[in-house]
């Protein structure tokens, strides 16, 4: 069976860049099938949610995925403070101020894989194999064979990598990987909160640890709580009447009491980045090519700024271009350097920063929070680059 293009790995990323190629045939490979009937999501919030920015929304209403979001599910960031580990710093960003409506919007996993997944629906040129597993991936100078565990081979000018941090598609193409543990795990849970939120974000630092709520529809918050593996073990051990305790007393009461709704996740973090984003016949995209920490929630973003960018590179080739030739696969390369080493670099670097022991470091950090917030242009350009 040949096609242009395959794609590994059928979540966020995989399947907006199934959506955004054209002009393609595109052979999608994932574990599971989502039904386009598929209802939405009911009842309980996903433990798991992502923050979207305006860049990646713009991008998604391309695919005609957003317009698929259930409203009802869908919270839009107005603002965001931020606090110190001094109990006195902080730094505040306002939508309105830096000129947008939005600074983001909190999205569930589900929610969003199912909008993407139904705009999958009638694409033409495309097949999809799911659930399907990867066995072998064999190259040569003209195309790309992949062969599945069930016998059935596939081969394509070009196959992308999207199939998260534990690549199967980046192993097979040699392609090695800068990888460090953070010592720290995101427990994540919902929970309904006393006072209203106003579409606010909050986020405090802790000295280490970094403790996230996000809006979600009515009186509802998602807790991202980055924490020492010890500690998290200790949160997810607790009844939901003593949590809620810890996270009232965490943030010092900005939001009342709070009754869990969601039963709490534990995720290990992580930094992963690819030595290269390309190898012959081969891209990677998302998880694939780079995990951050979570402490600036642009993981996803960053993954579908990487989607949006090959498909253009794609789209944009000249006729005597095949998709997966390599110079073309070097614009691609190129044009994302810069984005995610500055995105990667920022987010380590605050991890860094504000778990530095020193006395000196904290009087520094927390002095910059109440800085860069009297300081507007500063602010807009931290605000811009984090919006997309």
């Amino acid at each position: 069976m040949d096609f242009d293009l395959i794609i590994v790995g059928g979540g966020l990323v995989g399947a907006s860049l199934a959506r955004a190629a054209r002009g393609l045939s595109v052979a999608l490979i994932a574990r599971e099938r989502r039904s386009p009937d598929a209802p939405g999501p009911q009842g309980l919030f996903d433990a798991r949610i992502y923050a979207i920015s305006p860049g990646s929304r713009a991008f998604l209403r391309k695919l005609n995925a957003w317009q698929a979001l259930p409203e009802a599910r869908v919270a839009p960031v107005h603002a965001m403070r931020v606090f110190g580990d001094d109990g006195a710093s902080a730094l505040e960003f306002d939508a309105y101020r830096g000129g947008s409506p939005e600074l983001a919007w909190i999205v569930e996993d589900s929610a969003l894989q199912d909008a993407l997944w139904r705009s999958l629906e009638g694409r033409d040129g495309m097949e999809i194999f799911a659930p399907a597993d990867c066995e072998r991936l064999e190259t040569d100078g003209e195309r790309t064979v992949l062969r599945l565990r069930d016998g059935r081979s596939l081969a394509a000018r070009l196959v992308v990598g999207a199939d998260g941090a534990r690549s199967f598609v980046r192993e097979q193409a040699g392609v090695g990987v800068d990888e460090r543990g953070y010592g720290q795990s995101a427990v994540v849970a919902n929970f309904a909160c006393e006072k209203a939120h106003r579409n606010i974000a909050y986020q405090w630092f802790q000295g280490g640890p970094v403790l996230a709520l996000l809006p979600l529809p009515g009186d509802h918050v998602s807790m991202v709580w980055s924490t020492a593996d010890a500690n998290a073990e200790r949160l997810m051990a607790l009844d939901s009447e003593v949590l809620c305790l810890d996270l009232e007393y965490a943030t010092k009461g900005m939001l009342g009491r709070f009754d869990l709704v969601t039963a709490p996740r534990r995720f290990p973090l992580r930094r992963l980045k690819a030595h290269r984003l390309i190898a012959p016949r081969v891209a990677l995209v998302g998880d694939a090519a780079h995990v951050i920490h979570p402490l600036a929630g642009q993981g996803a973003n960053l993954g579908f700024g990487d989607a949006c960018e090959l498909a253009a590179v794609l789209d944009g080739r000249e006729p005597i271009r095949d998709p997966g030739d390599f110079a073309l696969l070097r614009r691609y390369e190129r044009a994302r350097a810069g984005p995610v080493f500055a995105m990667s670099a920022a987010v380590d670097g605050l991890f860094r920063l504000f778990g530095a022991k020193s006395g000196a470091i904290a009087l520094a950090r927390n002095a910059g929070l109440n800085l860069t917030d009297r300081v507007p242009v500063l602010k807009n350009v931290l605000m811009r680059q984090a919006m997309g």
